[in-house]
């Protein structure tokens, strides 16, 4: 037999509800911040809220009159409990909020001693307020900082339009009910209802597309079609992906996802959400494009929730356009999540003004191979003209890039910044100039996404933790 350890049958000394407060009054007494705090706080609420303050500071006054609550300009009497349903004392004196508690409790209504656990009646929670949501987050006063952070957490998690979708969702309850038979099929509606087309027409502002969607959802017996989101999983770390991307991944049935994006993005994802590899790297492609589009479709044909997972951003250099065709034609709803492309986070690895006041107002985005053909591209005058050029995937051709570059009029001294891995740990970063360019071509030791960044702009960069590219150990070996 396997013993629970001891903490798995620790009890609650504090047991969480949910209080109606509208229409009843809630006491605040106090004079200062403290006092102010609690109002702020219940203020997300629909109490009436009385403040008994004699002097109240400058901001407290100016919240009761921004708020229209009630302020009794008094010294505490039991006679301001009238009606209450809850009081907190908050007069940062020990004794008077312990007067306080005491004739509250006299009086049968619950208390709390601002920062005094062992006078509490009940507890303040953290809130996450998607009113009708909520959610509360408690540590029976042992650790509000915990708890704040523990909300910082979960507040990320819900999407801002919860609330309006939960209201939504009030609306269309009854509804529901009428149509849908009890048990599996009743599930299966509010399940796509949260997590399908209504719920994105409530993210998207559109109150008449989420009407619209709840009206074929129901007609449909709940049955919800397939849904794409092409996400940019950003330049490597995970902490760089965008809130709304990490809760697609938490909902997705699915994940499609590029060989460079890093386990730690991908075990974002929802634990049983199936992972399938469509990688690309040079040379080495798991899939055709072609197959990938086909994938998608078939499973938004299936229904499926899907994540297809792009490094960076999906719409730079990501092929989502030729993704995007094919999932229109085949009438598969899909969205674009934006991510960090590795351009932005190579430059803030360099702390790279890509922009500077004076030398350089324009960018190029481009990749190595651009500079192959014999035709020089069109942007090639605006590098000459002082735009800051960021190349992706330029290792294996870098000599090439310098040399068209060079041949077109970019002087050789202009400035150039490598970054191997960018925001990443393990990342290495090299400085030099378009002459020392070439020497990336050899350097077999670099097998991570390389971006290079050239311009005058890159003169302004902080070279403290890079190395020079035209740095030699012995006679062969760059470093």
């Amino acid at each position: 037999m396997v013993e629970k350890p001891e903490h798995a049958n620790a009890k609650l000394n504090a047991f969480p509800v949910f209080l109606r407060v509208e229409g009843r009054v809630v006491v605040v007494v106090g004079d200062g911040d403290e006092a102010l705090a609690k109002a702020r706080l219940l203020g997300q609420s629909a109490a009436t809220i009385r403040i008994v303050s004699v002097k109240p500071e400058a901001d407290l006054a100016r919240w009761v009159r921004d708020n229209d609550a009630e302020l009794v300009p008094a010294e505490w009497s039991t006679e301001h409990l009238a009606n209450a349903v809850l009081v907190f004392a908050a007069t940062g004196d020990e004794a008077r909020d312990a007067a306080i508690v005491s004739d509250a409790r006299r009086a049968g209504v619950a208390a709390n001693a601002v920062d005094r656990p062992a006078l509490c009646d009940f507890f303040t929670p953290a809130l996450v307020n998607r009113a009708p949501v909520a959610v509360a987050i408690g540590t029976e006063g042992a650790g509000p900082v915990l708890a704040q952070m523990i909300r910082a957490r979960i507040d990320t998690m819900l999407s801002p339009s919860l609330g309006p979708l939960a209201a939504l969702a009030a609306a269309w309850r009854d509804a529901a009910e009428r149509v849908l038979p009890r048990g599996a099929a009743r599930r299966a509606f509010w399940k796509a209802f949260f997590s399908g087309a209504p719920a994105r027409a409530v993210e998207a502002g559109d109150a008449a597309g989420a009407e619209r969607a709840v009206s074929a959802l129901l007609e449909a017996g709940g049955k919800a079609g397939g849904h794409v989101a092409l996400v940019g999983a950003g330049p490597g770390s995970e902490d760089l992906i965008t809130l709304r991307a990490h809760r697609l991944l938490m909902e997705a049935d699915v994940i499609v996802h590029d060989a460079l994006v890093p386990d730690a993005v991908i075990a974002l994802g929802r634990r049983d959400a199936e992972r399938i590899s469509a990688g690309k790297r040079k040379g080495c492609h798991s899939k055709t494009q072609k197959e990938i589009n086909d994938l998608l479709v078939e499973l938004g044909r299936a229904g499926k929730r899907v994540v297809r997972l792009k490094s960076g951003d999906p719409l730079v250099f990501g092929r989502a356009g030729e993704e995007m065709a094919a999932l229109r034609a085949a009438g598969i709803s899909y969205e674009i999540v934006p991510g960090v492309t590795a351009a932005f986070a190579a430059a803030a690895d360099f702390e790279l003004p890509l922009t500077l006041r004076g030398v350089s107002s324009s960018m190029v985005f481009t990749t190595g191979h651009d500079l192959k053909g014999k035709t020089l591209p069109d942007w090639a005058q605006l590098a000459i003209d002082g735009a800051t050029v960021a190349v992706y995937m330029g290792r294996s051709n870098a000599a090439d890039v310098a040399g068209r570059l060079a041949d077109a009029g970019l002087s050789p001294d202009t400035a150039v910044a490598v970054v191997e891995n960018a925001s990443l740990g393990h990342k290495r970063l090299f400085h030099g100039t378009l002459a020392d360019l070439p020497l990336l071509q050899d350097r077999n030791d670099l097998i991570g996404p390389v971006m290079t960044i050239i311009g005058d702009a890159v003169a302004g960069a902080n070279f403290d933790k890079s190395q020079p590219l035209a740095a030699r150990i012995g006679a062969d070996v760059v470093i």
